[in-house]
């Protein structure tokens, strides 16, 4: 039993650490050629884990072979545009300005249906919406909206606003996240004070999140209550 355990710990690290230089790409943004590798992997994998009459090296050398080859598919695709072609495809326009093009669908091999699906995850319920649609080669479908059906954006009503910032989160389920009061240029001391004079008796462990960005907008819930929004906030190192 025991052995059966440290087999399954070292085919899981080694799993996981050739994840890991393989990239961070999420499973619906792989080419083709990355899915089957990662499909093969995971077989792999478990042969040295349940055989025990199989040496762990001889599940480790397939896998690294495996990665291997990853990386020379990986960097011939940079070098050769055709021959990310020949194993990865290329976008195909499914929808212009004439409408659906039915001959790129059953090229394909997918249904309108599933144009539709695709469109309507992207926030788009018609066809008059859309003016090109592509279906890339991770399968994911991009859509150029008609101009009329585009999002308002601030550049198009010409309006001046404040660059965006990110807020820090420096309290989360009642604990203060000490490693980020730096980085909002914060003290535990301010957090309490704030507490005491917003909140009233709250104590941090009855928020739920505070957050605080540079701009010195606060975001806060405790975990019994609404959010509240404070602004301008005097803020103390």
């Amino acid at each position: 039993m025991l052995t059966i355990v440290l087999r399954a710990i070292i085919i899981y690290l080694v799993v996981l650490f050739l994840f890991r230089i393989m990239g961070k790409r999420q499973l619906g943004q792989m080419q083709p050629f990355e899915l089957v590798l990662t499909l093969i992997i995971a077989d792999l994998a478990t042969i040295p884990m349940a055989e025990i009459g199989v040496p762990v090296l001889h599940g480790i050398i397939p896998l690294l072979t495996l990665v291997i080859l990853h990386f020379i598919l990986t960097l011939l695709s940079r070098f050769s545009t055709k021959f990310s072609m020949l194993i990865s495809g290329k976008p195909v326009i499914v929808i212009n300005p004439k409408g659906i093009d039915y001959q790129a669908l059953k090229k394909l091999n997918i249904t309108i249906d599933d144009v539709f699906e695709a469109m309507r995850g992207l926030g788009f319920f018609s066809l008059e919406q859309v003016e090109y649609a592509i279906m890339e080669t991770n399968g994911k479908l991009s859509v150029l909206p008609k101009a009329e059906a585009a999002p308002v954006t601030n550049e198009n009503l010409k309006l001046k606003v404040d660059p965006a910032v990110i807020p820090v989160s420096v309290v989360s389920e009642g604990k203060i996240m000490k490693d980020n009061l730096s980085e909002a240029e914060v003290s535990e001391d301010f957090i309490h004070a704030f507490l005491q004079k917003n909140v009233g008796k709250a104590k941090v462990k009855d928020v739920l999140v505070m957050t605080i960005d540079k701009n010195g907008l606060v975001y806060l819930q405790m975990k019994k209550g609404e959010k509240q929004i404070f602004e301008n906030v005097r803020r103390a190192a």
